[in-house]
């Protein structure tokens, strides 16, 4: 059985839908990862071969006031999962993020580049990746940008914000991968599936900023909109983020076969299964 922890979330939602066999989903209601306690209760019971974790606190600038938190989420929360996994000899399945790299390369981050990340989101993510070291049976995904169905991110943000303005500032000097939470479940599943250990990267194919993804956004949902370019030092935001943390996943094509889609053309499916949803 695969335990998929965080399993109402955007990723969750949809590894539930796409992995094979035996698949459970918790959620807060019935698992605390911050709680050692919670997490053996859990995983004990249910002893699964498989566990998960898109748990996380991913609220960037949020981290930056709440420290704290973060890490018990996004760090010691992981310990806890890769202690109890290890005892039970279940793989653990992290997810981590482009966020911790500095960005300063000029060339998609492979996955044996040196971490240095600027932010206290990405160093709790870092944490969280040595803490699923600690168990021998472990595989970490980094991806970025993320959007789906039933949660908050950058594509619903702007479908939302042009029902309200004509006009809008989009940060053009970060760049990286939109990627959707349905070709990122693929991967998941296909890493799992060709009994992948180790860090892969994934996220779909080609690069591109923000600004050139809001502009796809508004163009691919037949929106008028005019987006004006604006630089992260304009847009002040108080975690710092990395401007170019594209990712390399040729590791992920080597080991499964999978090549993820390009980033327009997943948005475009995107914006058809949410027409077909009934979302406008």
């Amino acid at each position: 059985m695969i335990l998929v922890v965080g399993a109402k979330g955007m990723l969750g939602r949809d590894l539930m839908r796409v992995l094979p066999g035996d698949v459970r989903g918790v959620d807060i209601e019935e698992i605390d990862i911050t709680s050692p306690e919670s997490v053996r209760r859990v995983i004990l019971t249910l002893k699964p071969r498989v566990v998960v974790n898109c748990a996380a606190y991913t609220d960037v600038d949020g981290c930056e006031t709440n420290a704290d938190l973060a890490m018990a989420v996004n760090g010691e929360g992981v310990g806890h999962l890769a202690a109890v996994t290890r005892e039970i000899g279940a793989l653990l399945v992290q997810m981590s993020t482009d966020y911790v790299f500095d960005g300063v390369k000029e060339s998609p981050f492979l996955e044996d580049d040196p971490p240095n990340p600027l932010s206290v989101y990405g160093r709790s993510k870092l944490m969280g990746e040595e803490q699923a070291r600690e168990t021998p049976d472990h595989l970490i995904v980094r991806t970025q940008w993320l959007y789906g169905l039933g949660g908050k991110n950058f594509v619903e943000t702007m479908l939302r914000l042009s029902t309200e303005r004509s006009e809008i500032a989009v940060v053009d000097d970060q760049f990286g991968s939109p990627t959707w939470t349905v070709d990122l479940a693929l991967a998941i599943s296909e890493l799992i599936e060709n009994n992948c250990r180790g860090t892969y990267h994934a996220a779909n194919r080609g690069i591109c900023s923000w600004f050139d993804f809001a502009r796809a956004i508004f163009a691919e949902a037949g929106v008028e909109m005019t987006v004006r370019p604006q630089t992260t030092a304009q847009l002040g935001r108080p975690a710092p983020r990395p401007l170019y943390s594209a990712l390399c996943c040729d590791k992920l094509t080597r080991d499964t076969g999978l090549e993820l889609e390009g980033w327009r053309e997943a948005l475009a499916t995107y914006l058809e299964k949410r027409r077909e949803a009934g979302l406008s």
